[in-house]
């Protein structure tokens, strides 16, 4: 139907002129409908609120919209992110393991397909790859995967902030059983540097104000410095607060005299990127030489503490 002006048109000129210059007018007409493709943004918002409202309605029709959008998308805008996310969302909700694999192999392929740009072919593909090597169970292919994510050269934000992440996360794995290196100038202007603290067993708690679970493991951290500060036990904060103001009034009205780091990053706060900090709370134990004991120090804590200041 819309060739039909373009006949009306073409009449003077004969049917077979019309019809050479057929495949012609068709190219232009493409590539007025391309042109006139609506901003992904508009379109992704629209759509990605449905698949919400649907995966609350119900989880397993609500995964089936998701791939359903995530698939039109890539298809309409191969050049965008966001549609490779949600098929990477689906792959990590969905409880059939085929389909899991199979989505898996498609995403992390994406560099052979051209209309992919070839950095949103790395971040999805560096995004998948860091989530596999972090749920693996074996540790010597965990940390071969960390470190071949680490060796990624890229000058996007959002794949530099991944390989940072590996690189933390690979420190962290290499770090148990050795001195753990840490200084700075803490929130209330206090210095700390861990190389001075030999001698006491330190507890490294890396947490935030917004964390339930953070804020009920108080009570036992603070019943464990009561009884053992007087042997030598020391208590460092590491908070991934962003708001200076509700650390400030939540130190305020609890009883935590440790000292506490801020930089205000929240999840991106340096030292919790530095130490390969990717959940909270997070309590690591140094013993009386410096070294790096325990990275899950929370469970059973004042008794770790008293074995640790026995020896």
């Amino acid at each position: 139907m819309k060739l039909l002006p373009c006949l009306f048109s073409g009449l003077l000129f004969g049917a077979l002129l019309f019809v050479a210059q057929g495949p012609a007018f068709a190219k232009k007409e493409k590539k007025s409908e391309t042109a006139e493709k609506p901003p992904f943004q508009e379109v992704f918002k629209k759509l990605d609120g449905q698949v919400r409202v649907a995966l609350r309605k119900d989880k397993k029709e609500g995964i089936k919209e998701l791939e359903r959008v995530g698939r039109m998308l890539s298809k309409d805008y191969p050049e965008e992110f966001m549609p490779y996310a949600m098929l990477s969302a689906v792959a990590r909700m969905t409880s059939d393991q085929e389909k899991k694999d199979s989505l898996l192999k498609e995403l992390l392929k994406l560099d052979s397909n051209k209309k992919v740009p070839a950095e949103v072919a790395l971040l999805v593909s560096a995004q998948i790859r860091m989530q596999m090597a972090m749920t693996n169970p074996d540790n010597d292919k965990k940390l071969k995967a960390l470190k071949e994510l680490a060796a990624i050269s890229s000058d996007d934000p959002k794949i530099s902030r991944i390989v940072g992440q590996a690189k933390g996360q690979i420190k962290k794995m290499e770090a148990l059983g050795k001195p753990l290196a840490m200084k700075f100038k803490a929130h209330d202007g206090r210095k700390v540097d861990l190389a001075k603290m030999k001698g006491k067993v330190v507890l490294i708690d890396f947490w935030a104000t917004w964390c339930g679970p953070c804020v009920k493991e108080i009570p036992s951290v603070q019943k464990t410095y009561d009884a053992l500060h007087k042997e030598g036990f020391e208590i460092i904060g590491i908070s991934l607060d962003s708001d200076k103001k509700k650390l400030d009034d939540f130190l305020a009205k609890n009883d935590m005299p440790w000292p506490q780091f801020f930089d205000g990053k929240g999840w991106k706060t340096s030292l919790a990127q530095e130490h390969g900090i990717s959940s909270i709370p997070a309590m690591w134990l140094v013993d009386k030489e410096g070294n790096l004991v325990d990275q899950n120090a929370r469970s059973g804590l004042e008794e770790k503490v008293k074995n640790y200041l026995a020896k």
